[in-house]
């Protein structure tokens, strides 16, 4: 069984969309995109630099954008589950269905500038914390006032706070904690400090013209599967102010006997963190357009067996 999945901000590097504006219609679609929401998205992928792709209402739409531009390269594919990591959420509910991408582009550019908007409040930011006890590091975190806003398993813990936290964080690491690692983003994303985006985001949810998933759409508040549409867009307005839990996310990937893992560009993050986390589970990050045709060999494989193991079902 194939996941595709998508990452969320923070994957984006200066220059990541030049070589995909080189595959057909995808400088169009690219073009019409930044025409409906007001930004230049060719420009932010292609030329600006990591400070500029860096501000959350640049970010956001870009990483989405770059996630339906691979994910349609791979050609007319039905993957077992569709997730994605925070932002990414958004590009896994248009590729299931739940809404079209015009409106997926509009949904996030208006996320994105919520979400700065509630960021230039506070000076925020969020670090990542490698190794150690989840329960260790968790209360550790608790007594420094910081927020464990991604739960993202395979021993990565994400924590969000004030610039004063993390500096005392830095100081302080919780015992067993290899690195602390500070993220490329302007906020301390899905924790309190995001309250004030939520009700600009149920406002801008009521013009979505919402469908239910095609696919199985697994949610990052729980990991379960939402089958309601209306449902998954609930999830994407409140998330932003409370913890991805990318961790449950991959237990549920367990339980749907995942065997390959493939994540859209800017892929890498998210197939790190499987390649810990789920043993035995082929993974691929679709960076460039030169993975794709890797990419298409993994999805043809794992069809192969999905069939093949229902055949074999069928005939006990």
């Amino acid at each position: 069984m194939l996941v595709l999945v998508a990452p969320g901000q923070g994957a984006q590097t200066p220059g990541f969309l030049t070589p995909w504006l080189d595959l057909p219609g995808a400088a169009d679609r690219l073009a019409a995109w930044s025409d409906a929401i007001g930004l230049d998205l060719a420009h932010y992928g292609t030329r600006a630099d990591a400070d500029a792709i860096r501000d959350t209402a640049v970010a956001q739409p870009l990483l989405v954008a770059a996630g339906l531009l691979s994910s349609a390269a791979l050609g007319d594919i039905r993957p077992g589950a569709v997730a994605g990591h925070s932002v990414g959420e958004i590009t896994a509910a248009a590729y299931a269905g739940v809404f079209s991408e015009d409106a997926a582009l509009g949904f996030v550019r208006k996320r994105g500038l919520a979400m700065a908007d509630a960021a230039a409040v506070t000076e925020t930011g969020m670090a990542a914390l490698l190794g150690g006890d989840p329960e260790v590091t968790l209360a550790h975190l608790e007594k420094l006032g910081l927020t464990p806003a991604n739960v993202n398993g395979a021993g990565q813990i994400v924590a969000a706070g004030t610039a004063e936290q993390l500096a005392a964080l830095a100081e302080d690491k919780p015992e067993g904690v290899r690195k602390v690692v500070p993220l490329k983003v302007a906020g301390a994303f899905h924790t309190h400090h995001m309250a004030p985006a939520v009700a600009t985001l149920e406002e801008a949810a009521k013009g979505l013209d919402v469908a239910d998933p095609k696919l199985t759409y697994l949610s990052n508040r729980d990991g379960k599967a939402v089958t309601k549409g209306s449902d998954v867009v609930a999830r994407l307005v409140g998330q932003v102010a409370n913890p991805v839990r990318w961790d449950l996310c991959m237990d549920t990937f367990q339980e749907l006997g995942v065997t390959a893992l493939i994540e859209v560009c800017p892929g890498g993050t998210l197939t790190g963190l499987a390649k810990r986390a789920l043993k035995g589970v082929r993974t691929l990050a679709v960076k460039t357009p030169d993975d794709l045709d890797a990419a298409r060999e993994l999805i043809a494989e794992t069809a192969a067996a999905d069939a093949a193991g229902t055949a074999d079902a069928a005939d006990v």
